[in-house]
This record gives structure tokens, C-alpha cells and sequence, in this order.
């Protein structure tokens, strides 16, 4: 009977003509008369990911979307054509592109939503509120989603399927994480072994948000959150979450009975509008209709639809249609000018692609600017082919040269920078100018993501470490964005100089960032903010991209050499994002967050920051401890005890290896085709990364021994300094004095934590350091003595190493090991040497720089003596 009704309803919709092969209408002759696909000009086209967003052809698809059904327990979740025909005749009208159903549709379902011009996500249900995995029901649950793949494979009505649904934190919790990942991954597996150009997600929820699913296409998550702040932060939380990839809400939503029609109106009006500004890719409403079937009864105490259970519509559908109408206006107005400046040096192969790209953009108001940087191929011409596209030629002078030449040159009050090999998302620049609008920020910077159908070399490099990444300190604010994809204030970066142009191919952007931040402003990151970013296509040019790196590395080192450790690594304050990076961030242990007994609504994954241990093997210098071990165990053959370096040697190359594995490991690769060749690739980019970057790093100077700061020597002795003042100032106010002057000198300063009993640290060097503490005496009426304690300090590392060479030395001197000991003897002195050098000279630093900040008063209070200012205070 339901079947003579559906092909009732598609006849009188466009007529039947032909028939499909098991009498059913032909899908192609009804959308020759149907309203076309949601965002398609090609009624068959399949939807695609790129970057973060969904893609209907070539016409990027927003979901605008409601729950649908169940209305009974029948097979079929109890649709009927005639309902559904009025129902989604009702949807199209209020700007609804997509349904959401909970059980497997049958075709007629399809055909007529195809008819209707709607997509269909596809709910797959299966036992998951039992411990499955105890019962033997994991190869009937793979089966089921098989068949369920297998009905609706190939129909042009299918958005994706979702193939589980809130699987129980107490479930998973009573699994193990990990079992259920890889159980989840299974099932995408075999989805996508039934349906290989089907999108497959997993809807999640806050209290299994830990869950990992590299494998899917997209991430899905049921939020429901009634306060609009906490909606935006937490969708902040789940893009970074969903990384390169699109997330989308899968319900939201509000129950009128207990809130009103009204007040449910108003909150899935901004929920909509938060969703849009978060850049997430859609988001369903919870539910088309009160009418709603769970468990084998009617749910009668819930009203969460948009239309009530006769149909009739509820103020919350007006709201949703207002919601949904495409291109709202955007949160500032009128829309600030923005400047799209393209620099290029002969990036002829990629330009045409990026500028098609920014002439197409979203936006009411912008420019666009292509600087030529000297480029010797037809990069200029292809440029003039635009129509009002402004092109710039100048000398080659280096990419910060050409950001400074647009900079002059931009009209708009933000000046947005694009790389030449990166394609914009149309609302690129709504998203920057939203978030602009929403906080005092100075930059934005968004996502670059390796666009679809790049190479296999390219997939690699997206994987490999190394590559364009953006720092955050939080949710939404970044400590970097990269200058491939980066917004600045045109004021604010006039402030700071513009770029430096000694930055020619790489490290301007991190430059920009930190020197905007030194200033007092504020940088954001807005997930929605996307480019498609082309990465290195072959291993040659991705190595020489990396040497780059190196030498811009040892540039920032030593115009910021405080943001170095000292062993000439940054020390970001935030973590890392991207693809190659995200694979380790938080290192190898991760504890998740259950709450007291599993009970927490919001269970999240949290991962420390990587320790020395996790941190080495990804360190260039790493190679050189492995070459010195490798000295070591070879010189065994003179004296056997060096042979102990040999287990030491094979420790640290297995470390790199089983590090450069992890990552190729959680590689995410779009084809399953020839992904274990990909995965060896990627592998070998991570071994060869570090060395391409040392090398970088030590032709411009960047060595672990390297020396920054005066060389002035003092005794390496611990040293007590005070000062007397007749005006109060506060203990901040006076340790920030000495840091000043301690700067100006050219020292390397870094500050003590929360923790920490000293207050400066002046580094001399990797090995020796010296330390101060400051004390205030409040004597009245203002009157302070001030009291400055410094004393050299060696790090454990250091330490270590400067006692253990000279034991081995002795002990090769009385196993007669002559030419051994005289080798280690050379070394343990040297290292030694430097040691006290290195301590000698930032207690040199600090001496001479307490010359400056304070001035003490001829006489002090009995009992304590004033000595000239800089020389210690006796005893």
C-alpha cells in the first residue's frame, strides 16, 4: 500500500515516464521536473568534503536542516508519502535543505526528497545502549550497516550517513575508549566499503566528546546548550576538536512546553546564527514536528518541533525560515573594507586558482592586490587577466618586502594576506570580519587545508611536521596564526613597523604575531576563516622548504631570542594545531575526564604538553646526540666500556623511529588506495624533517653553543646587592625594572613561574645560567630597601653532563686507555669550560645591568651598609 501511494505522489509530482529496474519511479526523470539537489546545478552530484565545509559539486552546501520522524516502530520508522509529501513541500518553503532521519528510509523516502530538492542524512540504528561488545553482536551490527549502505548506495538524495548515534558514556566508559574508537572505525570501514563515494560520520555528544575518529569524513555532535556564550565556546572547543575537517551540529533544539513557543523561537534563531559565525558546516533542528516515536511509545510530554503534531507551524518555524535565509547580513555594519593582498614570486602554476578564488568571495566590500616580487615567469599577466584585480611589480626584495608594498598600497581598514598557492572559502572574509567585529583582536588568522585531490607527495607533507600551523592559547585566541592565511588591522600593523623585511621567504608571520602581542593586542582564530593551502608536491621541494624554515628559525632567535629555550626551540605558551602537528599534541598519554563514577555531562580528552622525553626525537639537535653516540660506540673499539654508549645509541634511534611511526600511523589519507606507501612516506618525512631544519638552523647560526647576550665576565659566585629609595614602588614595579635593564643590555631573560623561588633568569648560555631574587624592606613613609640576591645555577642536564665526561675520563686514564682519556679528558674540560663561562657571563649581565634601575641613597639605616651601587652588601 505504501508503495502504490509513493508512486502515487512521485507521478503527480513530475510523472513516473520510465521505470527504474524494481518498478520504482527513475530517479533521473524526476529531478528532469523536480526542484534541483539543495546548492547544485547537477542533480546526481554526490556531496564532497573540502576543507571544512560540504560540498554539493562545485557549489558549497550549507545544511540547513530538521529531524524527521520516527512516527512509529513499524519497519520504516512509519512515514507515509502523502505526510512526507506535505511535510517536505512545507520544509523547501522554509528554507530547509536537509532531514535527518533515525532509521534506515526506504527508496520512495529518497525519491521524494531527491524530488523535493532535499538531502537525506541517513540514520543507521543499532544496540548501542547495551555493552555490545560482550555480546557477540559486533559482526550483526557491521551487517546491518552494511545493508542499510548497500539500499541507499549511490542515490543523489543521500547527504551521509551516520552510522551510530550517542553511543552511552557508561558504555564506552565500560569498553574502553580505544575498543570503541576501533569499533567505530570498523563500521566506517565497512560503510565505505558499500557506498566509496558516501560521506560516513558518527553523531557524538559532550559526554563521549574523547572519542578519536580519524576516519571520518566529518564530525557530528547533538548539543544542547540554552545559553548563547556557552554555545559559542563550546562550538570553539569542537572545531579544534574536528581539526581540518567539517563539523556539524546534528540536533539542536528546545522544548516549547516546558519554555514556551516563543522563547524557543528566539533561542533556535541564535543558535542557527551561533552555528553559522562558529563555520561549522550545518546543523539540524530537533525536530520537524512534536509528533515523535522512541522506544515503541509516542512521546507525548516533549514539544520540540517546529510544527506541532496536527502540522500546524509554530513561531519557531518562522524564526528557522528567518534563520536559514541565505547570506545574512553580517554582525558589523556597515561591513569594514578589506584589502586581499596576494604576494607572488613566479607563482604562476597555482595564482590563476587563488585569484579565481578571491574575486568570488562572499563580501560586500574588498580589494584585490596581487604584489609581484620580482617574478621572473608570467605571474604579472596572469594577474591582468582580472578585472579588478591591482597588480604591483617590484624588484625581488623577499616576502616581507612584498607584505610592506601591499600594506602601502591597501585601501581597506583590514588588510587580508594570501598566499599565491591557497584558494579562499567564498566566506573567508565574512568569517575574519565577524570576528574582528566580535572582540578588540588586531589579527585573525583561520585554517589552511590541503585542498581535495592533491598528490600523494602533497598528502604526505600535510601529515609530515613541519608545516603552516596555528598556535592557540585558547579556544579562540592564538598566540600565531600563519601568514598564508592571516587578517591584520592596517593600523595596528603600522603601529608595529609593518613586516621585517629581513624575513625574505619565511618567519615574518610568527614575527608579526609576536611583536603585535609584546604591543598589548589580541590575536583570534576563526575556525570558519578557511583556505585551501597547496602543500610541497614532491620530497625535494618540501626538504628545501624546510631548510627555509631553518634559517628563519635562527632569525627569530636572535631578534626575539627570549621566546628560545636554550636549546633554540620556541617556547609557545599555546599548542600546536594542524594536521601533522595534531597528530602529537599532548604526546603519547592521554587521560580522559569522566567525572566522579562516569557521571560528568561534558567528558573531554586532555593530553599534557610534551615533556623533554616526548619532545627530542622531534628535535633537529636530536641527530647530533645520535652522531655523538655513534662516536662513542665506535671508539669502543679502543676501549671496551665505550661499547655502553651502543644500547644508549640504539635507544635513541628506535625513539625516532617509533615517533616518526606514531605519525604516520595517525596520518588521515582521503583514498584507502596504496594509504600503507603513504603512511612509509609519511614516515620518512618525519626522520628527515629534523634534518633539513638543522641544517637551516646551523648555516645561520642557530647552534645549541651559540652565545647571545654581552660577554662581559664576572666571578661566578653568588652575590647580594641593596638599594635604598625615598619613593614606593611595588614589588612588580621593581623586579619588572631589573628585567628592563637586564634587556637592554642584550640578555636573554626569562621569568619565574608561580612556583618558583626565583624571580629573572639571565641565560648565558645551554649550560650555564644565572638566577636573582628580589626582596622589599618597608621602612615608612615610603621608604623601601630594596635586596637583590643572584647566584649562578647549572641545569640537571648540564650538570649531568659536566661530571659524567670527566669520571669517564679518569677511568679511561686508569685502564691505561691513553688516547681515549686524552680525548675524553679534552672533551670533559671543554664542556667544563664553557660551563663557567657561560655562568661568569650572566652574572657578569646581571652586575652590570644593576647599575641602572636603581639609584641608592648616600647613607641606610643602621644596621645594614650601603656600598657604591653594583658591589655586593657585606656577609
Amino acid at each position: 500500500m505504501t508503495n502504490a501511494l509513493a508512486e502515487k505522489t512521485l507521478t503527480e509530482l513530475g510523472g513516473l515516464g520510465g521505470r527504474a529496474p524494481d518498478g520504482r519511479a527513475s530517479i533521473q526523470e524526476i529531478g528532469q521536473v523536480a526542484p534541483e539537489p539543495a546548492g547544485s546545478a547537477d542533480p546526481a552530484a554526490r556531496p564532497s568534503v573540502r576543507g571544512k565545509s560540504l560540498y554539493l559539486g562545485t557549489q558549497k552546501l550549507s545544511v540547513r536542516g530538521v529531524t524527521y520522524g520516527p512516527f512509529s516502530s513499524e519497519l520504516g520508522g512509519g512515514f507515509d508519502p502523502e505526510s512526507a509529501t506535505r511535510d517536505f513541500a512545507q520544509m523547501t518553503g522554509s528554507g530547509i535543505n536537509t532531514i535527518r532521519v533515525y532509521t534506515p528510509p526506504e527508496r520512495w523516502l529518497l525519491d521524494l526528497a531527491h524530488a523535493h530538492g532535499l538531502l537525506v542524512l541517513v540514520g543507521i540504528p543499532w544496540e548501542q545502549h547495551i555493552a555490545f561488545l560482550d555480546t557477540d553482536r559486533a559482526d550483526s551490527i557491521e551487517q546491518t550497516v552494511r545493508e542499510t549502505v548497500r539500499a541507499c548506495a549511490g542515490h543523489p538524495a543521500v547527504l551521509a550517513y551516520a552510522i551510530g548515534n550517542e553511543i552511552p558514556s557508561s558504555i564506552v566508559r565500560w569498553h574502553g575508549r580505544r575498543r570503541i574508537e576501533r569499533f567505530l572505525a570498523r563500521l566506517c570501514k565497512a560503510a565505505k566499503q558499500e557506498d566509496p563515494e558516501g560521506l560516513i560520520t558518527y553523531v557524538n555528544f559532550p559526554s563521549t566528546e574523547y572519542l578519536r575518529l580519524p576516519s571520518f569524513d566529518f564530525l557530528a555532535f547533538n548539543v544542547y546548550l540554552e545559553q548563547r556564550d556557552r554555545l559559542e565556546r563550546y562550538l570553539a572547543r569542537l572545531q579544534n576538536i574536528a581539526d581540518d575537517r567539517p563539523l556539524m551540529l546534528a540536533e539542536v533544539g528546545l522544548d516549547s512546553r516546558r519554555n514556551g513557543e516563543e522563547h524557543q523561537a528566539a533561542t533556535l534563531q541564535w543558535q542557527i546564527e551561533a552555528c553559522a559565525d562558529a563555520g561549522c558546516a550545518g546543523l539540524f533542528v530537533f525536530a520537524w514536528t512534536d509528533r515523535w516515536h522512541r522506544g515503541g511509545h509516542d512521546i507525548l510530554d516533549w514539544d520540540f518541533g517546529l510544527t506541532t503534531r496536527e502540522g500546524q507551524p509554530k513561531p519557531a518555524l518562522e524564526a528557522v525560515r528567518a534563520a536559514f535565509a541565505p547570506n545574512p547580513e553580517l554582525p558589523t555594519s556597515p561591513a569594514p573594507r578589506i584589502s586581499v593582498v596576494v604576494c607572488t614570486y613566479n607563482g604562476s602554476a597555482t595564482l590563476r586558482e587563488c585569484l579565481e578564488g578571491a574575486l568570488t568571495l562572499h563580501y560586500p566590500d574588498y580589494e584585490v592586490i596581487v604584489v609581484s616580487d620580482g617574478s621572473t615567469d608570467d605571474s604579472p599577466a596572469i594577474a591582468r587577466e582580472y578585472e579588478g584585480v591591482r597588480v604591483i611589480e617590484t624588484l625581488n626584495r623577499g616576502l616581507s618586502s612584498a607584505r610592506n608594498t601591499g600594506l602601502e598600497s591597501a585601501t581597506g581598514e583590514i588588510v587580508a594576506y594570501l598566499d599565491d598557492d591557497a584558494i579562499p572559502d567564498p566566506d573567508w572574509l565574512r568569517h575574519l570580519a565577524a570576528t574582528f567585529a566580535s572582540g578588540p583582536f588586531a589579527a585573525v588568522g583561520g585554517p589552511n587545508i590541503l585542498p581535495p585531490g592533491s598528490g600523494a607527495v602533497a598528502q604526505c607533507v600535510a601529515n609530515a611536521p613541519g608545516g603552516p600551523t596555528h598556535v592557540l592559547v585558547s579556544d579562540r585566541e592564538a598566540e600565531h596564526v600563519p601568514g598564508c592565511n592571516m587578517a591584520i588591522r592596517r593600523d595596528a600593523l603600522l603601529e608595529i613597523g609593518g613586516f621585517d623585511p629581513r624575513f625574505r621567504a619565511a618567519g615574518d608571520d610568527v614575527d608579526v604575531c609576536w611583536r603585535l602581542l609584546d604591543s598589548g593586542q589580541r590575536i583570534s582564530f576563526s575556525p570558519g576563516a578557511v583556505v585551501l593551502h597547496h602543500r610541497r608536491r614532491t620530497v625535494r621541494a618540501y626538504l628545501r622548504q624546510q631548510r627555509g624554515y631553518g634559517r628563519a628559525e635562527a632569525l627569530l632567535e636572535r631578534k626575539h631570542p627570549d621566546k628560545y629555550s636554550a636549546a633554540g626551540h620556541v617556547d609557545w605558551a599555546g599548542r600546536l594545531y594542524g594536521n601533522g602537528a595534531a597528530q602529537h599534541r599532548g604526546g603519547w598519554r592521554w587521560r580522559v575526564y569522566y567525572g566522579g563514577w562516569g557521571t560528568a555531562s561534558y567528558q573531554s580528552l586532555y593530553g599534557p604538553r610534551r615533556g623533554l622525553l616526548e619532545s627530542l626525537p622531534l628535535m633537529p639537535e636530536w641527530n647530533l646526540a645520535i652522531v655523538i653516540l655513534a662516536f662513542l660506540s665506535a671508539a669502543g673499539a679502543f676501549w671496551e666500556p665505550l661499547l655502553l654508549a651502543a644500547p644508549v645509541l640504539v635507544a635513541a634511534i628506535t625513539a625516532q623511529i617509533l615517533d616518526a611511526s606514531l605519525g604516520a600511523a595517525r596520518a588521515r589519507f582521503p583514498d584507502t588506495r596504496g594509504r600503507w606507501r603513504l603512511r612509509v612516506l609519511t614516515g620518512v618525512l618525519y626522520l628527515l624533517q629534523p634534518l633539513a631544519r638543522l641544517s637551516g638552523r646551523f648555516g645561520y647560526g642557530l647552534t645549541p653553543w651559540r652565545h647571545r647576550g654581552p660577554r662581559r665576565l664576572a666571578l661566578p659566585r653568588p652575590r647580594d646587592y641593596a638599594f635604598w629609595s625615598e619613593q614606593w614602588q611595588s614589588t612588580e614595579d621593581r623586579v619588572r625594572a631589573v628585567e628592563q635593564a637586564l634587556q637592554a643590555e642584550g640578555s636573554v631573560i626569562r621569568s619565574g613561574g608561580d612556583w618558583d623561588r626565583w624571580d629573572l633568569q639571565v641565560r648565558g648560555g645551554m649550560l650555564g645560567i644565572a638566577r636573582l631574587r628580589v626582596a622589599i624592606e618597608e621602612h615608612g613613609a615610603g621608604r623601601q630597601l630594596i635586596r637583590v640576591r643572584s647566584w649562578p645555577h647549572v641545569p640537571r642536564a648540564a650538570l649531568l653532563i659536566g661530571l659524567l665526561a670527566p669520571a669517564v675520563a679518569i677511568v679511561a686514564v686508569l685502564n691505561d686507555a691513553d688516547a681515549v682519556s686524552i680525548v675524553l679528558g679534552t672533551l670533559a674540560a671543554g664542556l667544563l669550560l664553557r660551563l663557567a663561562y657561560e655562568c661568569a657571563t650572566a652574572t657578569a649581565a646581571i652586575a652590570h645591568a644593576l647599575r641602572r634601575p636603581l639609584e641608592p641613597a648616600p647613607s641606610e639605616p643602621e644596621p645594614a651598609e650601603v656600598l657604591p651601587l653594583g658591589d655586593p652588601v657585606p656577609g
